[in-house]
């Protein structure tokens, strides 16, 4: 399943690395909000120090306009780096050009230096291969770290891959065997959890998970979608009316494996201080909407997830971001963690519930990248893995 070569299989000693990390961590008042990503890329790093490497780190952060932005500056991330590595880190004020390139040719073994944002440069998004032939010119070998930015095909991610000898971090390892085998090839059952907001956005997977797994859970606001597909009257619920037609395609398709909520946690109004109500799954009052899914069906969803091999969670189940409507998610997220699972989650929104919930010990692995792992579930290939060299 996993065939690209990785950092263990090429000699680094006197060699200069520029590894692409995802450093896209939420910056408040100058500094760094939350570090996961960057303890999350560790490994990888000190075992290319630990054998004589000097690093080129390169990463992107936020949403810059192709340009320079101080909002999005990576130069927060040096102090906490520096800490993490026990090493002082250099800093680059630009990706490319001569103030990269002197930053570089600078560095002895054991260094690290961390280049500014590679969106401040329109080219990164539009994979630029002069952009990448710059970044390329900093380094001997190129290693592909950030997995939740290798469904991009952009300079730092896939151009610049195919100009130096390239291979994966010891995190894009990890990611790729754990979602790569829970689609190829899961321990039966395998059962996927899907919420979230939008079926469009999860359509390709569910397909795909249909086909493979022995349940799939639908939750969230993608399930009222189905609810109307089928005949409900939802309120004031989120409703995407132009899935309607791919909701009901997919319920004639599944021969009982696709799974909906039994229970709904309804209220008149999207605040913590809404009037609410639990009620089985049917019309909708005028004026409500469905915020949670209710207890009946955490406990069904529990039942099929007890005897679960493989689980696979995507999305939470309601607005768990609002206490009231927490109950639901959290509720899947204890019998996941409870199982005796291989359990693999993905997507910001699941992850930060498991943490919440103080869980996150329980689960098997948790994947650093959304739109990736997303892109994994639906089979398809990722363009920054693609372009690594094959073992």
């Amino acid at each position: 399943m996993f065939n690209k070569k990785t950092i263990c299989d090429i000699d680094v000693k006197g060699k200069r690395i520029l590894v692409r990390v995802d450093f896209n961590v939420p910056l408040t008042d100058g500094q760094v909000g939350d570090d996961t990503r960057i303890r999350a890329a560790l490994p990888t790093l000190l075992d290319l120090l630990a054998r004589g490497a000097s690093l080129v780190l390169c990463s992107h952060l936020g949403r810059p306009k192709g340009e320079p932005d101080p909002l999005f500056s990576l130069r927060p991330v040096v102090g906490r780096l520096s800490m993490l590595l026990d090493r002082p880190v250099l800093f680059a004020e630009d990706c490319v050009g001569d103030v990269a390139r002197k930053a570089a040719a600078k560095l002895n073994a054991g260094e690290v230096l961390l280049l500014e944002n590679t969106r401040f440069h329109n080219g990164e998004k539009k994979n630029d291969p002069q952009m990448a032939a710059q970044l390329a010119g900093l380094a001997d070998i190129y290693v592909s770290d950030a997995f939740g930015s290798a469904h991009r095909a952009h300079a730092s991610t896939e151009g610049v891959a195919h100009l130096l000898p390239a291979v994966a971090g010891l995190l894009m390892e990890k990611e790729l065997r754990y979602l790569g085998e829970a689609v190829a090839n899961p321990k039966k059952p395998f059962i996927a959890i899907l919420g979230g907001a939008k079926v469009s956005d999860k359509i390709g997977v569910i397909r795909n998970l249909l086909g493979r797994s022995d349940f799939v859970l639908i939750g969230g606001g993608m399930a009222n979608t189905f609810f109307k597909a089928q005949g409900y009257t939802m309120g004031d619920s989120l409703v995407e009316d132009e899935a309607l037609d791919t909701a009901r395609q997919l319920l004639d398709e599944t021969t009982g494996s696709l799974r909906l909520p039994v229970d709904m946690v309804i209220a008149d109004r999207f605040a913590a201080d809404a009037e609410q109500q639990t009620l089985p799954v049917g019309d909708v009052p005028e004026g409500w909407r469905i915020l949670d899914v209710g207890p009946q069906t955490v406990a069904e969803f529990g039942e099929v997830i007890a005897d679960a091999a493989t689980v696979v969670w995507n999305g939470p189940m309601g607005v768990f971001e609002i206490a009231p409507f927490a109950a639901g998610t959290y509720g899947v997220a204890r019998a996941v963690a409870a199982s005796n699972s291989e359990s693999i989650i993905g997507g910001g929104d699941s992850v930060a519930a498991i943490k919440k919930a103080g869980l996150a010990d329980q689960i098997t692995h948790i994947s650093t990248g959304g739109g990736a792992s997303l892109e994994m579930l639906e089979g398809r290939a990722l363009p920054g893995v693609s372009a690594l060299e094959d073992k």
